[in-house]
């Protein structure tokens, strides 16, 4: 019966989301559950039931007009005609994955080499060898732009994923969600935790300023590169997955793997980019502040006014549902 179910959204998987597609799709669903148990009940084999309810009722041009749905399917033939999408396979979408995990480390460490490469003059000059300090935060910093060079080219082979329409079937999308909801886990926690670096990273400067030698301040931007790290992996990870679960078209029956969730969207593009950025600024925000007045003992108010501001922002940036 798996088989029937799966061949069913396979069959409707480009028609749109609407009442009456959804519909006609319990209908059928309905008419050929009640074919496979007859079958089953005269005696067939579950092999031969399959086949024989998918022969009788598995051509949807057919059944179309006493569905009700006639006018759908051909406009979703005449949209795929003139729009053909690529269908991306469970293989390829498990190689993108496994691919955005590769890209997502060598990102984030050349963007964390970036930040601590600071450290290295401040410690080294503090000692009186600043020639040293300036080398070695040269070499950081170009290993960093390395690091962030190497994951575009590693994730090149993937780019036909933006350049070209593409969707994905009903189990890869469903194997999509299962892992993306079980690294959500790993990914609210890096998040965390690189958040809570970042704003404790003035804590050196406090309990450590009786040192000399620059220990404070480079520990100071050793916290907030690893901090960086955790939100730029786990982030650029999580993007992957939501990728590979946008490319259907959210109005069609296939959707993004979930029939139930309702597709967030915005009042224009300039609000989609203000909500996509909102975190990341506030970030740059807090940091600008605190180097500038060092006054890490207040600019951590930023933060809980940033989540109360938040739930407004989204408010008045998403559009109502029809």
């Amino acid at each position: 019966m798996e088989t029937i179910k799966n061949y069913l959204e396979a069959m409707f998987a480009a028609m749109p989301n609407t009442a009456e597609v959804r519909k006609a799709r319990a209908e059928l669903l309905q008419m050929m559950e009640d074919k496979y148990n007859e079958l089953i009940a005269e005696g067939q084999s579950e092999n031969n039931a399959v086949g024989t309810v998918i022969s009788e009722f598995g051509n949807l041009d057919e059944l179309a007009d006493d569905l009700g749905v006639k006018q759908e399917l051909i406009e979703v033939q005449e949209r795929e005609s003139l729009a053909p999408r690529r269908t991306v396979t469970l293989d390829e979408s498990k190689d993108f994955i496994f691919n955005r995990m590769r890209k997502a480390k060598y990102l984030a460490a050349g963007i964390m080499l970036c930040i601590i490469s600071v450290a290295a003059p401040i410690f080294f000059g503090s000692k009186g060898h600043g020639s040293m300090g300036a080398s070695l935060m040269f070499l950081l910093i170009a290993l960093g732009v390395g690091g962030i060079v190497y994951s575009n080219l590693i994730g090149s082979p993937y780019r036909y994923l933006k350049d070209e329409l593409c969707r994905i079937d009903m189990n890869t999308a469903a194997y999509i969600k299962k892992e993306r909801h079980g690294f959500e886990n790993i990914r609210a926690i890096c998040v965390t935790i690189g958040i809570i670096l970042c704003i404790v990273c003035w804590v050196p400067n406090v309990f450590l300023n009786h040192f000399r030698g620059g220990v404070s301040a480079s520990l100071m931007f050793l916290l907030v590169g690893i901090g960086v790290f955790l939100i730029v992996y786990a982030n650029s990870v999580g993007n992957g997955y939501e990728m590979l679960l946008d490319l259907n078209d959210v109005s069609v029956i296939n959707g993004n793997g979930d029939n139930n969730m309702k597709p967030v969207r915005y009042i224009n593009k300039t609000a989609e980019t203000i909500v996509s950025v909102y975190w990341p600024t506030v970030t740059c925000l807090y940091l600008a502040l605190s180097f500038l007045t060092f006054r890490w003992d207040i600019t951590w108010i930023i933060w809980p006014i940033a989540g109360v501001a938040h739930r407004a922002v989204v408010i008045n940036c998403q559009a109502d549902d029809e």
